[in-house]
């Protein structure tokens, strides 16, 4: 009797063993993923995952595989070539191969991978097709707020946003704020249009629908709005219609110096006696570029005794700026110059201790000094253009005031 139950037992867990193990291989099929990119399921083929090298070119790729139906490595770059051009590939770019699952050799298809969002697919099943394809995206919108607590990129960043905002906003306000003086507790918000590939992985921000920053007490805005519909790049403006961009920056240099600013009396330091000093002197490196602080026409370029190398520049019947003691000089008379461009080179020509540039500023031919001047925002709107602006971004200003309201609690 005792014989008869231990073989039932032994029957009993072997069946049961037998059982698990048929769920266990159940469980270990169902794991393996699906895996669909680049217009292909990956499972149906033997799929390399490749780094291109210094020196690899499609054809190098191609002649390390069997290509169906006699066709000819020549026969494929050929027709790549009539939808892309082939010096563009680069070293350190990903590219796919998919070849047969049995024989790993004969080759169906090759992707090449660009960048994030777009690739080269090259398909060999039927017939060569070549195309260029986009990785499908969507587009999330939303309002944050929030107070500085570190960097304006740390703050972001801790928010889910990319760090890279903090750069587009930085040229949004560069006329109007000195984010170098931004400190912890002040506040901001912004409404984005972030990009994301369909599997949810984050592609960055995509548009800045508006903005506003607290400094030094005021609330600047900034929408972005284009006054002619033809025009290729926006303008910001704020809440009542005025540029954000002003008509000149703030200096000629973006980095540098300030050693002398204008006035009444100074020692000059080459003289040695006591004058009027009619400019602001940025002091910086040799050769440092030198920017037109506003668009206009060269209306003087030369040298003399005093100045040095210099450029003058006129920007309408009201204002012109002149910039002495260049290195070099990068412009002519009677040519037209945009605002930041680079017209010379710091140098110490004329009478200069150093390496500076000596900035002039003329309203209406009288010498004054910018620093002190309340300068004008390029591009005014007309009274119908202000009407249509105002009722545009009457919804986005309410948006970012209300989540203000509730993330400060105001």
């Amino acid at each position: 009797m005792k014989y008869i139950l231990y073989a039932l037992l032994l029957l009993t867990f072997s069946c049961q063993d037998k059982v698990n193990d048929k769920k266990t291989a159940e469980k270990i099929v169902k794991k393996v993923p699906i895996i669909k990119k680049y217009g292909f399921t990956f499972n149906d083929f033997s799929v390399v995952e490749d780094t291109l090298q210094s020196g690899d070119t499609f054809s190098t790729i191609l002649e390390t595989y069997t290509l169906p139906d006699s066709l000819k490595t020549f026969d494929v770059t050929e027709k790549i070539k009539d939808s892309f051009d082939i010096k563009n590939i680069r070293a350190g770019k990903a590219f796919f191969t998919f070849s047969d699952k049995k024989n790993k050799k004969n080759l169906k298809a090759l992707v090449y991978v660009q960048d994030k969002t777009s690739f080269l697919v090259v398909d060999l099943r039927d017939s060569i097709r070549v195309e260029i394809k986009k990785r499908p995206t969507i587009i999330k919108r939303r309002t944050i707020a929030a107070e500085l607590d570190g960097s304006l990129s740390e703050t972001l960043s801790r928010k889910g946003v990319s760090s890279d905002l903090a750069n587009e906003l930085a040229q949004i306000y560069k006329y109007s704020i000195d984010f170098f003086k931004l400190k912890k507790g002040d506040k901001f918000a912004v409404t984005i249009k972030e990009k994301y590939f369909e599997n949810g992985e984050y592609l960055g921000v995509d548009e800045v629908e508006a903005s506003y920053f607290e400094y030094k007490g005021k609330k600047i805005y900034a929408f972005p709005y284009k006054l002619n519909e033809n025009k290729k790049k926006v303008e910001y403006y704020d809440e009542k219609a005025s540029g954000a961009k002003s008509m000149f920056l703030k200096a000629p240099l973006s980095f540098f110096k300030l050693t002398s600013k204008f006035t009444a009396r100074r020692f000059h330091p080459v003289q040695f006696t006591w004058k009027a000093h009619n400019g602001t002197d940025y002091a910086a490196p040799h050769g440092t570029p030198i920017k037109t602080t506003a668009s206009g026409v060269v209306e003087a370029t030369g040298y003399t005794s005093g100045n040095g190398n210099f450029v003058k520049v006129k920007h309408n019947g009201k204002y012109a700026t002149q910039y002495l003691h260049m290195s070099k000089i990068l412009v002519r008379r009677g040519q037209s110059v945009t605002q930041g461009q680079i017209i010379g080179k710091v140098g110490s020509t004329g009478l200069a201790t150093g390496p500076h540039v000596c900035y002039r500023f003329w309203k209406n031919g009288v010498q004054v000094d910018p620093l002190r001047l309340k300068l004008p925002t390029s591009e005014p709107m007309t009274k119908k253009q202000k009407t249509k602006y105002l009722a545009t971004i009457a919804p986005l200003k309410k948006e970012l005031d209300e989540t203000t309201s509730k993330t400060f609690k105001e």
